[in-house]
């Protein structure tokens, strides 16, 4: 009788590897840093090379020395957590913080549950939030640095730095949605361009690396409820639009909420969790004492994905 060896998630019914996975993600990501870096200057290129340095070389150490298993530095995934924890910081940020979150991000947030595959929550997400709990004045300060001017001309000042357009809904400031579309405006150095996130998330879609149930459900729900919230209050909320272009949420539906190993396998699971994510997005952001709550949200329906996966579970081959 022949054993059936079955390998840790992300299980994909296709000819893709999880190394090729991995890196058409690594692909997808180019036009939010190529962008960030325009914007940041050679300090975010620093920062992502920082996160992307030290997670390879925490994972490589921790696999050598303390689980003492093949190595699985080349399949792409740590460079992809070192990425996306990048995207969710500031480009002022010091570059011995960036380490020690990618520490905390390959350290607890993956390898401690035994690798790619095994680990409940975001390990980029476990290491922001780490950082953001740890060094506020750092990670979540209030003033971050500001892009340098667009070709041909632009609204923003010459000043070094600025409110986020999350903290400037908070305190119920203009904001330029075009700038906010392109990414001419403060904030972490991966999350600030709308339109290179998409562009990344369609070239995902082709690929079929990610599907459009969580990044739909995920944007569709904080829409509508940041809408219903302006329709209540328009002089207390904001235009639903100005939430689905500030902060983290598009970076967190596209890259981060689709995540295979922390995201329910079902579609139906898929579109519950998605829907959580943006309802607990919008309701950190207006009800919370902190302008962003992308990363809690995420993190928190993480954690619940065992149960939508046992509430919605696909049918058994031949039941």
């Amino acid at each position: 009788m022949a054993l059936l060896t079955v390998s840790g998630s992300p299980h994909i019914q296709s000819q893709e590897t999880t190394k090729s996975v991995m890196w058409t993600v690594v692909i997808a990501l180019l036009p939010a840093l190529l962008v960030g870096i325009y914007y940041f200057g050679i300090d975010a290129l620093m920062v992502t090379l920082t996160a992307v340095a030290s997670c390879i070389i925490f994972e490589w150490a921790i696999q050598k020395y303390l689980l003492k298993g093949k190595q699985s530095i080349n399949d792409g995934s740590a460079i992809i957590t070192g990425m996306l924890l990048a995207f969710n910081l500031p480009s002022s940020v010091p570059l011995w913080i960036v380490a020690i979150g990618s520490l905390v991000a390959i350290g607890i947030g993956k390898m401690s549950y035994g690798g790619l595959g095994k680990n409940p929550f975001n390990p980029a997400l476990v290491g922001r939030v780490f950082l953001f709990l740890s060094f506020p004045t750092k990670v979540a300060i209030s003033e971050w640095p500001l892009p340098k001017p667009i070709f041909g001309g632009s609204t923003i000042t010459d000043a070094l730095t600025g409110p986020t357009p999350l903290m400037a809904i908070k305190n119920h400031q203009a904001l330029d949605l075009w700038n906010m579309f392109i990414g001419a405006t403060g904030g972490s150095l991966g999350e600030v361009s709308a339109i290179a996130i998409i562009l990344g998330g369609l070239f995902m879609l082709l690929r079929k690396v990610i599907t459009w149930h969580i990044p739909v459900a995920y944007l569709g729900s904080a829409g509508i409820f940041a809408w219903i919230l302006w329709l209540a209050n328009p002089s207390e909320f904001v235009n639903p639009l100005y939430h689905l272009l500030a902060g983290g949420i598009m970076l967190g539906a596209v890259f981060m909420a689709t995540d295979m190993v922390t995201s329910p396998i079902s579609r139906k699971g898929q579109l519950i969790f998605g829907a959580g994510c943006g309802l607990l997005t919008i309701t950190f952001r207006q009800f919370g004492p902190m302008p962003e709550g992308a990363s809690f949200a995420i993190l928190i329906m993480n954690a619940i994905t065992p149960l939508i996966n046992k509430a919605f579970k696909p049918k058994r081959f031949g039941y």
